[in-house]
């Protein structure tokens, strides 16, 4: 059985695709991206943590400012983009592809339906 790769969204900008029934890869879109400028760093999350939705898993530093990158849901982190510790500017060019910052198992995938999908979200960027 194939899992449809749904994005979903929160206020802060963060969005989360799911990859299988109960892991997501999570990023910044690209209105959070162009709000921040340049990303000159990107500071990951260990493998293996344990995140409640809404905590500061990820920092990230512009030439304009620095900001977090939240867990939409709560969850442990299984995997994280090693290609940002050298490329942070990987997230300016590809937000929503080869610039996500980390895979979390999910405690709870039911939490997704908590979030925004791209018509909703598209509708917050636009006020």
């Amino acid at each position: 059985m194939s899992v449809k790769q749904e994005t979903r969204y929160t206020e802060d900008h963060e969005w989360i695709r799911m990859e299988s029934a109960d892991v997501g890869t999570v990023g910044i879109t690209d209105f959070a991206q162009e709000q921040l400028g340049d990303i000159v760093f990107v500071e990951l999350p260990e493998i293996g943590r344990k995140v409640k939705k809404g905590e500061e898993v990820a920092v990230i530093e512009s030439v304009k400012a620095a900001a977090d990158c939240k867990a939409p849901v709560a969850g442990t982190v299984v995997e994280v983009n090693q290609t940002l510790a050298d490329e942070p500017g990987t997230v300016n060019k590809d937000p929503a592809g080869k610039g996500w910052f980390f895979k979390l198992r999910l405690a709870n995938p039911a939490d997704l339906a908590s979030l925004m999908d791209e018509a909703a979200y598209q509708t917050t960027v636009q006020k």
